[in-house]
């Protein structure tokens, strides 16, 4: 096999065109092989085999730089510079990330895993090179989606200020840019790069500078002709009027064709946008078919690209979007906001039934939060469905546009907590931190199904900014005898002993229950209290507890700092110093990838583990 040949970026120089095209296909089987045991991101990096190759032989690394947005379709990449044989252990607890890391290779430029950030990062990258006097090219790789986010224009405006190459690769699989127009569009692209051009345009505006009084207004006028032209004959005219040279669109599954571009782009003195066109999951035929179900997908059957363990439950995000499709049934002011996780945030369901008011902003957190902020000014009851990692984007204008309007604005925050295999960018682990820091915001979250449900029937009567967190995978189906009504800033107390208390919030309801029952088990009373409100803290439950305990355990999954169990303990010391009080909480550390039980456990708040802490705090 020549895959087993290339055990660094040199080794695929090595290769002649036929050869590089049949490690093309051994790339495609070995990811479906590798992906269909660990899960992993399937059919984005089906479609860059060939631009990853043809990068790999038209740069030279890690002294060039590669910076990949998102980084979910770095999986080539990894291969090809000498990570293939960890692929077994791609995702999983102490193996190697799904995204770019720079601490697990030199190759790796910059750390990703959120949208529309490579243009940003590789700008400054090639700035650093500039103002340290080095001699390399920056590369920086974006997705057709992740250009719907507004950094990302944000990055092309300053990249246009740019006077030495900056390439930026558009990788596009879906976006709605003019077709390529035919030899015109070659042609004119070869003379635009062509190094006598340049040099000859350099000369020409040099020279009529030097001419007083109409030398400049001359410039402007030939520059104006030229771009009319342009407009006509030339698709990608928004970068051209940005001052951004742009070559395209080519094959992306032509590594001739993209060699040659690169080659191109590598000769031009400023930023320049190459358009490359790719099919999503290339390659795998279940994957071309519906590229979204294997953008990120759980171990499959290779020959019919079915999951291997079937869902028994439904999980968080299936009782959200039934409930939801359920309430707007019976009021037309409630109207959805995605942005672009329509299938991931359960909202597909709602876009179907009411089509109207569906509103999937694109990768767009930002306009996503304002805009819902406006629809709640209107008047609507909007309901944004996001990632807890992902809101982290829209937080000004939680701030600034709902928050301080006291606008009644739903966030519907999924993921929450620890969601295993994609790692330290993706785990939700802040939200109860930055969101209650907001004045104006309350937070809740629920113990289970019910709960949520509950939960969702309150918010709709509830006129001001709030927010419902829950975790990725099965709703937990326990303690369904204890459904008291849904009432603000109040918790509930579910079973009441004496000497020691667990007040848990959330997921983290359900592991106090099971030390609840191993505590007993020991031979101590122990009672447990779901807060459901982060955000007010329900004061009065702790109240309760205080009368009969001495020992208080609080619990979330969510970092220490700025949590939900500083602010119980805060109002403990106030009120009640004679009460010893330990936090059950995540380190103020980034988590890696992994499964999310080997998570738990190794960050100390699965049950057992929560066991030996308290025995040590209470010294038991």
């Amino acid at each position: 096999m020549i895959l087993e040949q290339i055990q660094n970026p040199e080794d695929i120089k090595k290769l002649d065109l036929e050869e590089q095209k049949l490690l093309a296909q051994e790339i495609r089987d070995f990811l479906i092989e590798k992906i269909s045991v660990t899960g992993g991101h399937l059919a984005s990096n089906l479609g860059v085999v060939e631009l990853t190759i043809a990068m790999f032989l038209s740069f030279d690394l890690p002294e060039d730089k590669i910076i990949w947005d998102v980084g979910h379709q770095a999986y080539t990449h990894k291969i090809l510079s000498g990570r293939r044989e960890m692929f077994d252990e791609l995702r999983q607890y102490g193996g190697i990330s799904g995204f770019p890391k720079r601490k697990e290779s030199p190759y790796d430029a910059f750390d990703t895993g959120h949208s529309s950030t490579s243009i940003s990062a590789g700008l400054g990258m090639a700035q650093g090179r500039d103002i340290l006097g080095q001699d390399h090219y920056v590369v920086s790789v974006i997705g057709d989606g992740a250009l719907t986010g507004g950094m990302a224009y944000e990055a092309l405006n300053n990249a246009a200020r740019m006077n030495r190459n900056f390439i930026i690769v558009l990788n596009d699989n879906n976006m709605s840019i003019s077709e390529n127009v035919g030899g015109m569009s070659r042609y004119l692209n070869g003379i635009r790069t062509g190094e006598g051009y340049n040099d000859l345009k350099r000369l020409v505006n040099n020279s009529l500078e030097k001419v007083p009084v109409i030398g400049r207004p001359l410039i402007d006028k030939i520059s104006r002709t030229k771009n009319g032209i342009k407009q006509l004959l030339i698709p990608g005219m928004l970068f051209e009027n940005m001052g951004i040279t742009y070559l395209g669109p080519v094959d992306g599954h032509d590594i001739r064709a993209l060699r040659k571009v690169f080659r191109e782009a590598k000769k031009l003195d400023h930023a320049v946008l190459v358009h490359v066109r790719t099919k999503k999951g290339k390659g795998y035929a279940p994957a071309e078919r519906n590229p979204s179900r294997f953008h990120g997908i759980s171990p499959f059957d290779v020959e019919t690209g079915k999951p291997k363990a079937e869902k028994k439950y439904p999980d968080y995000t299936d009782i959200f979007a039934k409930k939801l499709c359920q309430l707007a049934e019976k009021d037309e002011r409630i109207v959805a906001v995605t942005a672009a996780m329509p299938d991931g945030t359960g909202l597909s369901h709602f876009a179907k039934r009411f089509p109207k008011r569906f509103f999937d902003v694109g990768i767009a957190e930002e306009h996503a939060v304002t805009s819902a902020a406006g629809m709640a000014a209107a008047g609507l009851r909007p309901v944004v469905a996001v990632y807890s990692s992902f809101l982290q984007r829209g937080y000004d204008q939680i701030v600034h546009d709902v928050c301080i309007q006291n606008l009644p604005v739903l966030f519907c925050i999924d993921r929450a907590g620890l969601v295993g295999s994609d790692g330290e960018t993706h785990q939700g682990i802040f939200d109860y931190s930055y969101l209650t820091s907001v004045p104006n915001m309350s937070v809740m979250a629920p113990k289970n199904l019910w709960e949520l449900r509950a939960m969702l029937d309150f918010a709709m009567t509830y006129d001001r900014p709030l927010a419902i967190r829950y975790p990725r995978g099965q709703a937990y189906r326990g303690l369904k005898e204890f459904a008291a009504p849904v009432e603000y800033g109040k918790g509930e107390l579910l079973y009441e002993e004496e000497d020691c208390a667990l007040l848990a919030v959330g997921s983290m309801v359900s592991t106090a229950e099971h030390v609840r029952e191993k505590w007993k088990e020991m031979g101590y009373a122990c009672s447990l209290a779901n807060g459901r409100f982060v955000k007010p803290v329900d004061t009065d439950l702790i109240d309760r507890l205080a009368e009969k305990h001495g020992k208080l355990v609080t619990l979330e999954e969510n970092v220490l700092q700025g949590g939900y169990g500083l602010a119980v303990t805060a109002y403990v010391h106030r009120h009640y110093p004679q009460i010893q009080v330990l936090n059950i909480a995540l380190p103020d550390a980034y988590v890696e990838h992994g499964n999310v039980s080997k998570l738990r456990e190794g960050l100390g708040i699965d049950s057992d583990s929560v066991i030996r802490r308290m025995k040590e705090f209470f010294r038991m």
